[in-house]
């Protein structure tokens, strides 16, 4: 199936009805909720990997599966109403990522099976107990934002000359991006950085706060987060006006103009998030699964962001990188 196709199934999967096993088979179907912290648009490819997965482990959408698909758009309200639908509806599993969306589905319900595919910091955030014996019905995988948001400062100063002013823009009502904040702010002094914070919890506020930022800072680094996600355009238009060049968590901001990221690789999690769900499927309580760390990292440089900044990438970092978008 075509990537575009995919995407059109999974944006019409939500308003479907319920899918019947095939004709002829007598197989328990049983039902996934996947809330899908942004659009299947901009996060179709992950899903794809995770549907593989589990394709490959032998569940079969129509025969012995049904995954009943939510996208929140970034809206923790949405989340919580998509949440509380998959309780509603006795999924067997709710799968999802980022912190606010799992944070809704472990506040719609302590019973069914949560899987997260990436969580920023699932201790440090209160989403398990630990990463060992998670308790409670979630497990998952971390994507260590915050542990890498250090190492992308490092990257910043790399490739910004002289940087010694850094704007964090982050969302700190989400424990996520706010724990990210945190490690730029203990790491930035180390390397001779001065920070400020910008808060954005509304999307009508990133422009003005960017403008406002011209001249004052060199760059600007955003932290993972649902809401900044779903208005990165705003964002990196902005920063780009602004002359700020921008680190970020991901690389669909990357790709979408953002100089660089150091980050997990989400397709990788989300092939192993498959794998979460088929041991849950097939009897595994959620508590006795450890949760897992990243075992792939991409660096990703947008070389012509660079151009239009006027900044030189260093031949020794283009060598280390894993893509360079042009």
């Amino acid at each position: 199936m075509k990537r575009r196709e995919f995407i059109g199934l999974l944006g019409g999967a939500a308003a479907a009805g319920p899918l019947l096993s095939v004709a002829g088979h007598a197989a328990t179907v049983q039902t996934v909720g996947f809330l899908g912290a942004v659009t299947p648009a901009s996060h179709g490819h992950w899903v794809a990997a995770f549907s593989q997965r589990l394709g490959e482990l032998g569940w079969t959408e129509g025969h012995n599966l049904k995954i009943e698909y939510r996208w929140a758009d970034g809206s923790r309200d949405r989340a919580a109403e998509f949440a509380a639908a998959f309780v509603r509806l006795r999924v067997d599993v709710i799968v999802t990522y980022a912190h606010p969306m799992a944070l809704a589905a472990k506040h719609a319900t302590a019973v069914i099976p949560i899987v997260f595919a990436a969580a920023a910091d699932p201790v440090g955030t209160g989403l398990v107990e630990s990463l060992s014996r998670p308790g409670g019905n979630l497990t998952g995988l971390s994507a260590q934002n915050t542990d890498l948001a250090g190492k992308r400062l490092e990257l910043s100063r790399e490739v910004i000359p002289g940087l010694r002013r850094l704007a964090v823009m982050a969302n700190l009502s989400n424990p996520g991006s706010a724990a990210e904040n945190d490690d730029i702010q203990k790491v930035a002094p180390s390397l001779g950085i001065e920070t400020v914070t910008v808060d954005i919890q509304r999307p009508e506020n990133i422009a003005p706060a960017l403008a406002e930022l011209k001249g004052r800072v060199q760059a600007l680094h955003v932290c993972i987060d649902a809401l900044l996600f779903a208005n990165r355009a705003t964002i990196i238009a902005s920063a780009l006006t602004a002359r700020l060049p921008t680190t970020v968590g991901s690389r669909e901001l990357v790709a979408d103009g953002g100089l660089l990221t150091y980050v997990a690789n989400f397709p990788d999690l989300f092939r192993r998030a498959g794998d979460y769900v088929d041991k849950i499927l097939r009897g595994a309580k959620p508590s006795d699964l450890p949760i897992e760390q990243p075992r792939k990292f991409d660096l990703i440089v947008n070389m012509k962001s660079a151009r239009e900044l006027g900044l030189t990438i260093p031949p020794s970092l283009l060598a280390r990188a894993d893509e360079v978008i042009e």
